[in-house]
């Protein structure tokens, strides 16, 4: 995740908890010259997807009986070792910045990791500057093939960052992203690790995005909507990001985009109850522009229903302190202590996905 100036609005807060300034907090970074326009690139040039076009309709939020408790039970199967185990191995390369060189352990441990599961693992490579990006793509489908619209994508990003670090180098310096965002990576893992064997209880195609150059502007995840037809193929898209510090409280912010997400960011509320996970507060924020820098904001921005769970999107308030390491060559696995809320997220964000993939 990164913070740039943010055209966000509070939305409403879960529990009696006041809604934070919606602009960037202390300890986050604002855009670098460079970075100052955050449009979707292909490989030839920039592109920005078309704000207006529609994406396959959602379905009605109320998960019927049989779905929910399948929901539950696939939900319950995210095992918390499994989860850390990956959360180290990806930190432990010492930087997924795309202009590392260490960047390559960071694709070679996911491709082993999905191939030991057995799912088939596709690249969609861009360039952005003369950087390489490779952002790794796994798709589950149901039995007998998918549907021709209404995909669901589960996503985070695997590179990292340490700009906030003195004398920080992109091409030499550490970058362990521990929370930022190998939290979230880890619990995409996690879906892959259940949907391969629990295929056959989709009814809906479900890929598995794990973006790169998401900290130079989501460079990865714009060049794949723009390369993406339409309409678009997708019905959702639920982003993962950060989820695992805060010595506060078990929040997570809730940042939907435009008009067209306002049923997906209904159903994460809806399921938040339905599933007890226990998130508290979930703090809804609308992104009005491309400066939530954020997977979904791409998908969002082009019509198509998307939503992100992040630890937090703002200022400091008394749900949560801000994070210290955010950015630094400090974002270590010891620093990732509040576990309890990063399983909270996983699960809410598997759900979502698992009501949609499943009806």
């Amino acid at each position: 995740m990164r913070a740039a100036a943010l055209g966000l609005a509070c939305l409403a807060v879960s529990t009696a908890a006041a809604c934070g300034r919606p602009q960037a907090g202390v300890g986050l970074t604002t855009p670098r010259p460079s970075d100052s326009a955050p449009a979707a690139s292909r490989d030839n040039g920039a592109a920005t997807p078309a704000a207006d076009t529609a994406s396959s309709p959602l379905p009605s939020a109320t998960a019927a009986p049989p779905v929910a408790e399948t929901v539950r039970r696939l939900i319950a199967a995210i095992d918390p070792a499994k989860l850390d185990d990956h959360m180290v191995a990806l930190a432990g390369v010492g930087s997924r910045d795309p202009r590392h060189p260490a960047h390559a352990k960071a694709v070679a441990y996911l491709k082993e990791q999905l191939g030991a599961i057995g799912v088939t693992v596709e690249s969609f490579r861009n360039v952005h500057q003369g950087v390489p990006l490779e952002s790794l793509l796994v798709t589950i489908d149901p039995p007998g093939g998918p549907p021709a619209g209404g995909w669901v994508m589960l996503c985070a990003h695997y590179d990292s960052i340490s700009n906030r670090t003195a004398g920080w180098n992109a091409a030499t310096s550490e970058a362990p992203g521990a929370d930022d965002d190998a939290t979230g990576v880890a619990a995409l893992l996690e879906y892959a690790r259940i949907l391969a064997r629990e295929r056959a209880t989709l009814r809906q195609r479900v890929v598995l995005a794990f973006f790169d150059g998401e900290e130079l502007f989501f460079k990865g995840s714009g060049a794949y909507v723009a390369s993406l037809p339409k309409p678009y193929p997708y019905a959702a898209v639920v982003n993962i990001d950060m989820v695992g510090f805060n010595p506060l409280a078990d929040r997570l912010d809730l940042i939907s985009y435009t008009s067209a997400s306002t049923a997906l960011r209904d159903r994460v509320v809806a399921a938040n109850e339905r599933y007890a996970t226990g998130i508290a507060p979930l703090v809804q924020q609308l992104a009005v522009d491309g400066n939530t820098i954020l997977d979904a904001a791409p998908f969002g921005l082009a019509g198509v229903p998307a939503v992100a769970l992040v630890e937090r999107y703002g200022d400091p308030d008394q749900t949560y302190p801000g994070n210290g390491t955010f950015h630094t060559v400090n974002d270590t696995p010891n620093t990732v202590t509040n576990k309890r809320l990063w399983l909270k997220a996983a699960k809410l964000t598997f759900a979502t996905a698992l009501e949609l993939a499943l009806q």
